[in-house]
């Protein structure tokens, strides 16, 4: 069984990038190049999503095959329960298997467009831990990563059923986790030691999205429940909303001091969501000195 955890050691901090299925033949060329930019920093391992209600989910497995037989890098598909009965996730994981998929990413997902509330499909499942569950009984060959929320899920009651949540998932089986984005370092180590409070002890991997665009960034934090540093979103802005080579270069400082604080404070790796794009996690890496 090949755990992802093994990336995350005393003596190596694990690097991935996390990419999205391009819609054309045009965007499938463009990745590709920017991740032959990306590999000059020797990720660990690529982790590809795949579109609402599993809309992509073949062209996820065509994405990352391309990439590990290119890059000859781990691969990592996410995985989740929109839409998709135990045999529907079967049949999808035959498949990873045997076109060599290395980990998977297990997520409940997010309701179907339209839906204000996610409801299993017959024969599905309605948690996250029990896709975990169900993919280390019957498929222990993969590593798996699962979610975590250093602000709090946006459907939870409350942060203390979030973390139960959480540790419902780790018990269930998942080697590490990784966080949604944050840009409040604050928010991630506090979330570390809460876990540690109620036993979880794996890998807890910094997602990191360098920002280099305040409109774009304002839209995708009020969708994931992430917040904006009030002195962040003002230096943003100092020169305009329209001025984006100025973001650009404020986002990539950010991130870059993120990353080292992270780095320096006992962070086990980074994983970046890159948006199919190689400059700005270029720059915030190169900047961080990794």
């Amino acid at each position: 069984m090949a755990s992802v955890a093994q990336f995350y050691t005393s003596d190596h901090k694990g690097l991935s990038f996390e990419l999205f299925p391009p819609k054309t033949e045009k965007g499938d060329a463009a990745l590709m190049r920017h991740l032959q930019a990306l590999m000059q920093f020797s990720p660990d391992y690529i982790t590809c999503t795949y579109g609402a209600g599993g809309s992509t989910q073949s062209k996820t497995i065509d994405v990352i095959t391309q990439v590990k037989s290119t890059f000859d890098v781990p691969v990592a598909s996410h995985l989740t329960c929109v839409g998709s009965t135990q045999d529907d996730l079967r049949q999808y994981l035959n498949n990873a298997l045997a076109q060599n998929v290395d980990f998977l990413v297990a997520l409940r997902g997010d309701p179907p467009q339209g839906d204000t509330e996610f409801k299993a499909v017959e024969g599905g499942f309605l948690y996250a831990n029990e896709l975990v569950e169900f993919i280390r009984a019957e498929f222990p060959q993969f590593g798996i990563a699962v979610a975590g929320y250093p602000e709090v899920h946006q459907e939870a009651p409350s942060a203390e059923a979030d973390l139960e949540n959480l540790k419902r998932k780790v018990d269930a089986g998942a080697d590490i986790i990784i966080t949604q984005l944050f840009y409040d370092n604050q928010d991630y180590f506090a979330f570390c030691e809460r876990c540690e409070a109620i036993g979880i002890n794996i890998p807890i991997v910094p997602g990191i999205l360098p920002v280099t665009n305040l409109a774009q960034i304002q839209r995708i934090t009020s969708l994931c429940g992430s917040s904006l540093p009030e002195s962040f979103v003002q230096r943003l802005g100092e020169k305009g909303e329209e001025n984006k080579e100025w973001q650009f270069q404020v986002g990539v400082e950010f991130a870059a001091a993120q990353v080292q604080d992270l780095m320096a404070n006992g962070a086990p790796g980074i994983h970046f969501y890159v948006l199919n794009k190689s400059q700005a996690t270029l720059q915030a890496l190169e900047a961080a000195g990794w």
